[in-house]
């Protein structure tokens, strides 16, 4: 599955992404901000995410420049017990870029088109960029705080979550596209 937004193509992973990704997320400054990535990050973890299945239902994209090819960073959604939760990164160097808000905007489309009617996310207490993203899309904090395990920080950090209802601001989110 692909998707395009004004600036961006977003994609499946291939094989041949692994050193992209590395080279995107193999920062600790990018992984402390993730709940599922290791720190270190090291090349057989690229390898292993770019061979990973994809669900259809939960499509992951690699997040690319559509004028060159470029990688920005991943987004997706995935399974999270009976919910269904956007997560994302991107590549420090394009960090103020505003391609998190388009590629999660987009991929909130996708989720809308495959019938899913309720996204959650969430994100580290010290990590208030991913809250700004998580609110220019629409998310509503759940006013939960809650302790969640980084793999990146090897240990529990305090999250904040949020919910969205893809019935009510799909068309919201349609015209800040």
């Amino acid at each position: 599955m692909f998707h395009r937004s004004e600036r961006l193509l977003l994609r499946p992973p291939w094989p041949e992404d692994w050193k992209p990704v590395l080279g995107g997320i193999a920062d600790e400054g990018v992984v402390r901000n993730l709940a599922r990535a290791p720190w270190p990050y090291n090349p057989e973890d690229a390898r292993e995410f770019v061979q990973q299945p994809v669900d259809v239902m939960f499509p992951r994209f690699l997040i690319t420049r559509a004028d060159n090819a470029m990688l920005v960073g991943c987004v997706g959604i995935h399974p999270n017990g009976s919910e269904v939760e956007l997560g994302y990164w991107i590549a420090r160097p394009q960090w103020g870029k505003g391609y998190a808000t388009e590629a999660a905007r987009a991929v909130l489309e996708v989720a809308h088109m495959l019938g899913h009617r309720r996204i959650v996310a969430g994100h580290f207490l010290d990590n208030p960029a991913s809250g700004r993203v998580l609110t220019k899309l629409g998310f509503e904090p759940t006013g939960k705080v809650v302790r969640r395990y980084s793999c990146g920080r090897g240990e529990d950090a305090l999250a904040t979550e949020y919910e969205l209802d893809l019935q009510e601001q799909m068309p919201s989110l349609m015209q800040a596209a």
